[in-house]
C-alpha cells in the first residue's frame, strides 16, 4: 500500500517538489491537450440530462458506470470543468488524467525514485538483510516455518474445521494477480477476472508513470500482475496446501483477480467504482481493499488550502466511492481494507505533504495541508468497511501502521522488520507470500539458473514445478489476512446464493460480526503511549511515539482485537 515515505532518498524527492497552495493553484491552469475527467451523476437525475451538459460543455463520453452514475470523459475544452460543474443534473467532477504516450526521452529517474517512494515501507528490510535460514520440519507446507503470521491467527489449526470453500469468491481489488503462479493457480477464477486499468506510460510532466505499453490497448491481460502487489495478497488469502512454497488463510476458496491498480500502484476513481461494482453484480463474496484512491491521500471538502476545483474533486471521490460500496454491501459483498502505512492516529488532526500524488497538470505538484479528522481516506473510512490494522511478530501494532481508536476494526498480521529483541531490521519479521517469476527476472533477484541473488526472495519447488515468494510488510499484507479469516467464515455459515447458482453467499454484516466477535482481545500497551525505536542499518536511531487510546470495547490500535481464524471457525 503505498502510503509513507521513510527512505532518504524518497523524503529528498518529496521535498524538492513540494509547492505552497497559492502556487499549486497558479500551475493548475487547464490545459488545451486531450485530458480525461470523471463525473458524478446526480443521485435521482435524469442520466440524458447529465449527458446532455458534457456533450454542450465539448466533452465525449467514454464510458458510464450505470450503478453509480460515473462517466469517464475526454475533453480537449479548457473550460470544461467551469462549463459543468453547476449544471443541476452533475454532483461532481474531478481531473482524471492526460491523455498521451511515452515520449523517447522520458524521465525515467524521477520515475524510478517514486517507486522507491510509494514501496518504502513494503520492503523496508531489505538492504542488508541475510539470507534465510528455513527450519527443517515444516509441519505443513514447505515453507510454513515462515509463516509466523498463520501461527499468530492459529491458520493451521483452523484448517483441521475448515479450509475454504472453492463456491466463495474472493475479489483481489489490486494492481493484479499473476494467475499462472503455480501457488496461486489451482484456486484462481480466470473466467470472473476482470482488468478495469489502461496503462499510463507517463504523466503530465513526462515523468515514467507505468512505463511503456505492453500490449497495444495497454489493458493487460486479467491474469497479470506487473507490480506484484497484488499477487502477495492473493496468496496470502488463498495460496492451496499443494506441497509447493505457502498456504493461505483460506486454502480452498476461489480468488478473482478485479484489477483496480496501475502497474506503478496508482488506484485511480473510475476503475475502483468499476471493481467494486463489478463485484456485486458477479456474486464475490469478500473483497480485499489495499490501498487508497489516488491522487488524495485524505478528501476534504472544505479545506482552505484547496482550490475550489481541488474540494470538489476530493467531495467527488468520497461520493462516487461510498455508492460503489453500498452497491457491493447491498448485493452481499464483505468490505475490508487496510488502514495504511502513514504512522498517523486518523481520529486527530494530522499534516499530508503527499497529495495530490498524481500529476495530471504539468507542473503540478503535492503541498502541505492541515487534515483535521472530518477528511476521509477512501475506501478506508467509507461506511460498511472493515478497516485493519498491522500486527509485528510479537502482537505490537507495527510501527508503520495507522491508527485511532473508533477508525480500526480488527488488526491481523502484516509484518514489522523492526519488531525485534534489539530494534534491528530483521526481513523475516516481515510476511511471506507468492511473487511473480517475471518481475523476480526482470528485476535481477534471480540468477540464469532460477536461484534467487537476493535475501527477500524465496525459491520453493515441489519436482520440476517452483515457485517464488518474497518479504513484504505494511497494513496492505495484514488486510488480506483479515480477508482469508472471513473467506473462512462465510465457508463455513454461508447458505447457497440463488442470485448466482453454484454460489455461497452471508450478510456482511453477519461476517463482520463473527469476525470481530471471534478476533482476541488485545488491550493497549502499558503506558498506553508507546515509543517505537529503530535502529537503521546505516547507524541512525529512530523513535516515535504512538498513543493507543480505548477501553474494553475495543482501541485504537488493534480495533475489536487480533483476527483469529480457529476462534471464527473452530466451533
Amino acid at each position: 500500500m503505498k502510503r509513507v515515505i521513510v527512505v532518504a532518498a524518497a523524503a529528498a524527492l518529496a521535498a524538492a517538489t513540494l509547492a505552497s497552495p497559492a502556487q499549486a493553484v497558479r500551475t493548475a491552469a487547464e490545459p488545451a491537450a486531450e485530458t480525461e475527467y470523471v463525473v458524478l451523476y446526480k443521485e435521482g437525475a435524469n442520466a440524458a440530462d447529465a449527458q446532455k451538459a458534457i456533450e454542450a460543455a465539448g466533452g465525449s463520453i467514454v464510458k458510464v458506470n450505470t450503478a453509480v452514475g460515473l462517466a469517464t470523459v475526454t475533453t480537449t475544452n479548457s473550460g470544461f470543468f467551469a462549463a459543468v460543474k453547476d449544471n443541476s443534473a452533475i454532483e461532481g467532477v474531478a481531473r482524471n488524467r492526460v491523455i498521451g504516450t511515452a515520449p523517447k526521452a522520458a524521465r525515467v529517474q524521477a520515475g524510478a525514485a517514486k517507486a522507491i517512494q510509494a514501496k518504502a515501507v513494503e520492503k523496508e528490510g531489505r538492504a542488508g538483510a541475510t539470507p534465510v535460514k528455513r527450519g527443517k520440519n515444516p509441519k505443513a507446507e514447505p515453507l510454513s516455518d515462515l509463516q509466523w503470521d498463520m501461527q499468530q491467527i492459529h491458520a493451521n489449526e483452523a484448517h483441521k474445521y475448515e479450509t475454504g470453500d472453492k463456491r466463495v469468491l474472493v475479489g483481489v481489488l489490486d494492481t493484479g494477480v499473476d494467475g499462472s503462479h503455480p501457488d496461486i493457480a489451482p484456486n484462481f477464477n480466470r473466467a470472473l477476472s476482470r482488468n478495469f486499468t489502461v496503462d499510463i506510460p507517463t504523466d503530465a510532466n513526462g515523468d515514467v508513470v507505468d512505463g511503456p505499453c505492453e500490449v497495444a490497448s495497454c489493458v493487460d491481460p486479467a491474469d497479470v500482475d506487473d507490480d506484484g502487489h497484488g499477487t502477495h495478497v492473493a496468496s496470502s488469502i488463498a495460496s492451496p496446501v499443494n506441497r509447493l512454497g505457502v498456504s493461505g488463510v483460506a486454502p480452498n476458496v476461489s480468488i478473482v483477480n478485479i484489477r483496480a491498480g496501475q502497474d506503478s500502484g496508482y488506484f485511480f476513481l473510475q476503475p475502483t467504482v468499476d471493481a467494486l461494482t463489478y463485484a456485486g453484480d458477479i456474486g464475490i463474496d469478500v473483497v480485499n481493499m489495499s490501498y487508497y484512491v489516488d491522487p488524495w491521500l485524505f478528501n476534504c471538502v472544505d479545506n482552505p488550502a484547496d482550490s475550489p476545483e481541488s474540494q470538489l474533486e476530493q467531495a467527488t471521490i468520497i461520493r462516487a466511492t461510498q455508492r460503489a460500496l453500498d452497491y457491493a454491501h447491498n448485493r452481499g459483498v464483505t468490505l475490508i481494507s487496510a488502514a495504511g502505512n502513514e504512522a498517523m492516529d486518523y481520529t486527530k488532526t494530522n499534516t499530508d505533504t503527499s497529495s495530490p500524488d498524481f500529476v495530471s497538470v504539468p507542473g503540478q505538484a503535492p503541498y502541505s495541508r492541515t487534515i483535521p479528522p472530518s477528511c476521509k481516506s477512501m475506501p478506508g473510512e467509507g461506511d460498511h468497511v472493515i478497516s485493519v490494522s498491522s500486527t509485528g511478530i510479537s502482537k505490537r501494532k507495527a510501527y508503520y501502521s495507522n491508527y485511532g481508536d473508533g477508525f480500526v476494526d480488527v488488526a491481523s498480521p502484516g509484518g514489522d522488520v523492526y519488531d525485534t529483541s534489539d530494534n534491528t531490521r530483521d526481513i523475516t519479521k516481515a510476511t511471506l507470500s507468492a511473487y511473480p517469476k517475471s518481475l523476480a527476472v526482470a528485476n535481477g533477484e534471480i540468477d540464469e539458473n532460477g536461484e534467487p541473488t537476493v535475501p527477500y526472495v524465496v525459491k520453493d519447488c515441489n519436482g520440476s514445478v517452483c515457485g517464488y515468494y518474497q518479504y513484504l510488510q505494511g497494513t496492505s499484507m495484514a488486510s488480506p489476512r483479515a480477508v482469508g479469516v472471513a473467506a473462512l467464515i462465510v465457508s463455513k455459515y454461508g447458505r447457497p446464493d440463488h442470485r448466482h447458482p453454484g454460489g455461497l453467499t452471508m450478510d456482511p454484516a453477519a461476517v463482520e460480526r463473527i469476525l470481530k466477535g471471534t478476533a482476541t482481545p488485545t488491550p493497549c500497551p502499558t503506558p498506553a503511549a508507546f515509543t517505537y525505536t529503530r535502529h537503521l542499518p546505516a547507524g541512525s536511531t529512530v523513535t516515535a511515539t504512538h498513543t493507543c487510546e480505548g477501553g474494553g470495547a475495543g482501541n485504537g490500535f488493534y480495533g475489536r482485537g487480533i483476527v483469529d481464524a480457529l476462534r471464527a471457525v473452530g466451533r
